[in-house]
């Protein structure tokens, strides 16, 4: 099967999950035997053209633009002329599949052109990310979301929880959607047995001190101001014996005032940017992540610190109840609510056989659940379907 796959995001441009995600699924569609095309957008020194652990990528200049959303329509612009390019030359193309609203415009149209099926992968929405839609981009957003679901023929989410999320927000009937879960590969979280353990940990905390952290962007729909409300009862609890480690770049200057106001800014710890390298090692180091969103469609991270063997805190909005199995394979805690997250992480951190055994059972969780070749089967089969009912009409 030859399928054409527009992803506006591809390593090495990384700017959310949607790149991991891509990255990850198609090399094993590749091992299945598939020809995979994709369109991206050029980044850096990275080659217009390039095959990458089999697939096919294409990318694409984009002429920038100060406007987000001029710069948008110029990037499908890109990915439509392109797209147009391969489609005629590479000979017939099975499936398009478009990833995120963002793709959408260049994917509606090289499918009514070419009377290609679209399938669209939903990783998140507007109205989700906001708690509804309040203002004219949101509404714009929102509505080329539901444009693209409307023009495929099936449409692809990571949780049950976005697919109630999706019949909701865009409209999108119940039976066109399919759950696929996002997955990992455990062994990219390899272990660092050759490096000084006490010195590296010294670099975040005291040898006395337990490491509690949260990683990811800073953004206020990641909940970190919760996690922050919540370290003076955790920190109490323990004797004093906690630090609270923020790993991710970004903005963090109302969230170093908010634990200076809490009275907690010694126990507080703001990394920035960390390499993934040093990542792998901090993760072996510490005791307990916390992942609070007030929005998260999958939650990625949970997964990857169960391939790093760290017991997890959730809060229980969107997929994370899904994700992490609540008492089995991490602790779930109520959503914007500085105790229940309190008594989450004092559960872990005054429980260390337990939380050993929460981190074996999240452990083996990743390869009943979350093995990508498993979930390119289901993908796979998505896209038989759509074969299937396709041979079946006449496009007019």
């Amino acid at each position: 099967m030859r399928i054409l796959v527009l992803a506006w995001e591809f390593p090495p441009r990384i700017v959310g999950g949607i790149a991991r995600h891509v990255a990850e699924l198609y090399p094993e569609l590749v091992k299945l035997g598939h020809d995979i095309h994709l369109l991206t957008v050029e980044f850096g020194q990275a080659p217009h053209y390039e095959v990458v652990d089999g697939i096919k990528v294409h990318r694409v200049p984009v002429a920038q633009s100060n406007d987000f959303f001029h710069w948008v329509a110029n990037m499908n612009q890109s990915m439509g002329q392109q797209g147009g390019k391969l489609l005629l030359e590479e000979g017939k193309f099975e499936i398009i599949h478009a990833h995120d609203w963002l793709v959408g415009d260049a994917a509606i149209a090289l499918k009514h052109c070419f009377k290609v099926p679209l399938v669209a992968t939903i990783h998140a929405t507007e109205f989700g990310r906001h708690n509804g839609i309040h203002n004219d981009i949101q509404r714009y957003i929102s509505t080329k979301e539901k444009l693209l679901a409307y023009n495929a023929w099936r449409v692809i989410v990571c949780t049950d929880y976005m697919r109630r999320e999706v019949e909701r927000a865009l409209e999108t009937p119940w039976d066109k959607i399919d759950v696929v879960y996002n997955g990992i590969y455990p062994e990219k979280k390899h272990r660092h047995p050759d490096f000084d353990f006490w010195q590296f940990r010294r670099r975040f905390a005291r040898d006395d001190e337990k490491i509690v952290y949260y990683v990811g962007r800073m953004t206020y729909e990641k909940g970190i101001s919760v996690l922050l409300n919540a370290a003076p009862e955790v920190i109490h609890a323990m004797g004093g014996g906690v630090k609270i480690v923020i790993v991710g770049g970004g903005n963090t200057d109302n969230l170093k005032q908010q634990a200076w106001n809490l009275g907690i800014s010694n126990k507080c710890y703001f990394t920035g940017f960390m390499s993934e390298d040093d990542l792998n090692k901090f993760q072996t180091v510490a005791d307990c992540a916390v992942f609070p969103s007030l929005y998260e469609p999958f939650g990625i991270v949970a997964l990857e610190s169960f391939a790093a063997r760290v017991p997890v805190v959730v809060s229980d909005t969107g997929g994370l109840p899904e994700v992490v199995r609540h008492t089995r394979t991490g602790i779930v805690t109520w959503t914007n609510n500085p105790a229940s997250l309190a008594w989450g992480i004092l559960t872990v951190l005054k429980n260390p056989d337990y939380a050993q055994w929460l981190v074996d059972n999240a452990y083996k969780d990743l390869a009943q659940r979350f093995n990508w070749a498993k979930l390119a089967k289901q993908t796979e089969a998505v896209y038989g379907r759509v074969l299937h009912e396709r041979s079946q009409v006449t496009w007019a």
